[in-house]
C-alpha cells in the first residue's frame, strides 16, 4: 500500500505540525459559526494536509439529523463559504469520516450515545483518538456541556498524555467578572487548565499574530515603545454594517461586552506587553495578564473616561438605513451600546502618562480595524512655527482589517525651490507581497487546538483581569439606565462626545483614510 493510500490526507504526517490521531466533536454542528467557520476551516486544513491521518469529525446538535444530511449540507455550507473552491477528492476523504449525534446538551444519555461513536471511530482508526470539543453553542449551554462532558468521562480521557481531552470554548467567556469567574470554576472542575481553550479569533488573524514579530523582530522600535517617545496610542475596531439578523442576541451584548473587553483588549495587551521570556504560550500569556493586571480603573460618570451611544437613521454605503430601535428583534427602549469609546491607563514604567484610546461600533464611516501608535513632536523642532512646513507628527498604522498591513508616516522635503515638505506614507501591504489568500483565523486556531499550542489562547486569569476593567463600567452604565447614553447618524464616526474625549487632552481620533 502506497503512502497516499495509507494516510487520507496525502503528505498529512509530515505537515500537521505532530498532530496526535484526532476527533474532533462540533457542539452546536447545525449553527451559523459551524456552517461559516468551523467547517470551511476544516475542510481548508485538509486541502493543505494539515490534519493528521486519523481524523474524524462528530456533530453534536439538538436537531436530529441523519449522518448523510450532515455530510450533504456541510458541503454546501463549504461550497459556499470555503476561501478555496470545492474539491471533491478532498471531500471523499473528510466525509468519510463524519457523523452526526443528535440530544439535548443537557441530556447525559446523549453524551453516552457520543462516547459510543467515539469508541467506533477508534475502531475504526484502530487507535486511540484525541478528543477536540469544540463549543459553539450559546453561551446558555456552555454550563451543562462541560458538566456533561465531565461526567461521562469525556474530559478527563487520555489526561496528562499526548492524547488528553481538549475543550475549545467560544466567546462570549461570561457577561462580566462573577459570571466569568463562574464559569472558570466549571470549566476548572471538569478539565485541567492545559485542556482548555478559550478562543477569540482576533489572535488567529494574521497581522494580530504578526504583532509579536514586528514589536520584537525589529530592535529600531524597543528605543521608541515608551512614554518619552509615544504620544498617544489609538484602537479601532469599526464596523460598517448595523445589527442585522441578530438583533436578538447583540441587544443582549452590546459593543462594549461583543469587541471591546475581547477584542480590543487583545490587540492592547500584544501592542503594549513586556517581551516576554520566550515564546512558549505560557511566557506569552504571563505578559498579557501583568498588562492587563497594569490597566487603572475607568474614571465613571458624566465627564469619565467612557462614552456609549446608540446609531440612527442614517446613509450606510450611499443607503439609507434604520437607527437601532428600529431595527428587527431590537426593544423600542433598548439601553444596549452600538459604539463605546474608551480612554485607558497604564500604570507601569513604560506607559505611565501615555493615554490609550479604543472605540469600537456598528453603523460606523467604514469597516476597519487597526493600532494607530502616535509619536510625539519635539515642541522646538528644526521646522517648527514655519507656515511653509506641512509637518505631520510620526505615526505607526497596523491595519488588522480589511486591507492587512501596516503603514509609517514620515514628513519629506516636496521637490522644487521652495522650501516646503509633507507627511508621506510608507506602505506595506500582505496581499501585494505575500498574496491574499492566506488562511482564516479559525484554520490556524483550530490546528493550534489540534497540535496542543496555547499561545493564541486565552487564559483564565486573563479573561478575569479583562472583565475587572469592564464590570464597574457595564454596573454604572446598568443602575443610570439610559442616562448619558448618546446618539450617532449611521454612516458617520460616532458620537460628538467621542471626539471630545480624545480634544480634552488634545488629541483627535485618526478617522481613517487620512
Amino acid at each position: 500500500m502506497s503512502d497516499t493510500e495509507r494516510h487520507p490526507f496525502l503528505d498529512g504526517l509530515s505537515k500537521h505540525r505532530g498532530a496526535q490521531p484526532t476527533c474532533v466533536v462540533i457542539f452546536g454542528a447545525s449553527g451559523d459559526l459551524a456552517a461559516r467557520k468551523l467547517l470551511p476551516a476544516l475542510y481548508n486544513l485538509a486541502v493543505d494536509s494539515l490534519l493528521p491521518a486519523e481524523f474524524f469529525l462528530i456533530g453534536f446538535g439538538r436537531k436530529p439529523v441523519a449522518d448523510a444530511e450532515f455530510k450533504a449540507q456541510s458541503a454546501k455550507d463549504i461550497t459556499q463559504f470555503s476561501r478555496r473552491a470545492f474539491r471533491a477528492d478532498i471531500w471523499q476523504r473528510v466525509e468519510a469520516n463524519m457523523s452526526y449525534q443528535a440530544g439535548g446538551y443537557d441530556e447525559a444519555a446523549a453524551y453516552v450515545a457520543l462516547k459510543n461513536q467515539i469508541e467506533q471511530a477508534e475502531q475504526k482508526a484502530g487507535r486511540p483518538l484525541q478528543l477536540v470539543f469544540y463549543v459553539s453553542t450559546p453561551p446558555t449551554v456552555f454550563e451543562p456541556i462541560l458538566e456533561n462532558l465531565g461526567q461521562s468521562g469525556l474530559a478527563s480521557r487520555g489526561q496528562g498524555t499526548a492524547l488528553e481531552s481538549k475543550v475549545i470554548i467560544e466567546k462570549p467567556f461570561g457577561r462580566d467578572l462573577q459570571s466569568a469567574m463562574h464559569l472558570n470554576r466549571i470549566a476548572a472542575r471538569n478539565f485541567q487548565e492545559s485542556q482548555i481553550y478559550r478562543i477569540d479569533h482576533y489572535l488567529g488573524k494574521e497581522t494580530v499574530q504578526d504583532l509579536l514579530v514586528q514589536r520584537f523582530a525589529n530592535p529600531i522600535y524597543e528605543p521608541l515603545w515608551n512614554n518619552h517617545h509615544v504620544d498617544h496610542v489609538q484602537l479601532t475596531v469599526a464596523e460598517e454594517l448595523g445589527v442585522g439578523s441578530r438583533g436578538g442576541y447583540y441587544d443582549h451584548s452590546g459593543a462594549t461586552r461583543d469587541m471591546l473587553q475581547n477584542h480590543t483588549m487583545q490587540l492592547l495587551a500584544l501592542i503594549a506587553m513586556e517581551q516576554p521570556q520566550s515564546l512558549s504560550a505560557e511566557h506569552i500569556r504571563d505578559e498579557k495578564v501583568k498588562l492587563l493586571s497594569a490597566i487603572q480603573p475607568l474614571n465613571l460618570g458624566p465627564q469619565g473616561d467612557a462614552v456609549r451611544a446608540q446609531y440612527t437613521a442614517g446613509l450606510s454605503a450611499g443607503e439609507k438605513v434604520a437607527g437601532y430601535l428600529q431595527e428587527k428583534d431590537i426593544p423600542a427602549t433598548s439601553e444596549t451600546e452600538t459604539f463605546c469609546a474608551l480612554r485607558l491607563a497604564i500604570h507601569n514604567y513604560r506607559w505611565a502618562g501615555v493615554p490609550f484610546y479604543m472605540r469600537s461600533g456598528k453603523r460606523l464611516a467604514r469597516r476597519v480595524s487597526e493600532i494607530a501608535i502616535q509619536f510625539k513632536q519635539p515642541k522646538n523642532g528644526l521646522f517648527s512655527g514655519d507656515s511653509r512646513y506641512d509637518l505631520s507628527p510620526n505615526r505607526l498604522v497596523i491595519q488588522i482589517q480589511p486591507d492587512e498591513g501596516s503603514t509609517l508616516v514620515l514628513n519629506s522635503k516636496v521637490p522644487g525651490l521652495e522650501p516646503r515638505t509633507q507627511p508621506v506614507r510608507l506602505s506595506f501591504r500582505y496581499a501585494t507581497t505575500f498574496g491574499s489568500n492566506t488562511p482564516e483565523a479559525y484554520e490556524r486556531l483550530i490546528l493550534d487546538a489540534v497540535v496542543g499550542d496555547r499561545t493564541l489562547f486565552i487564559r483564565g486569569d486573563e479573561t478575569e483581569a479583562s472583565w475587572r476593567i469592564f464590570t464597574p463600567l457595564l454596573n454604572d452604565w446598568q443602575q443610570s439606565v439610559n442616562q448619558g447614553m448618546q446618539t450617532y447618524a449611521a454612516g458617520s464616526w460616532g458620537p460628538k462626545a467621542a471626539d471630545d474625549l480624545l480634544a480634552a487632552q488634545g488629541h483627535a481620533w485618526r478617522n481613517t483614510g487620512r
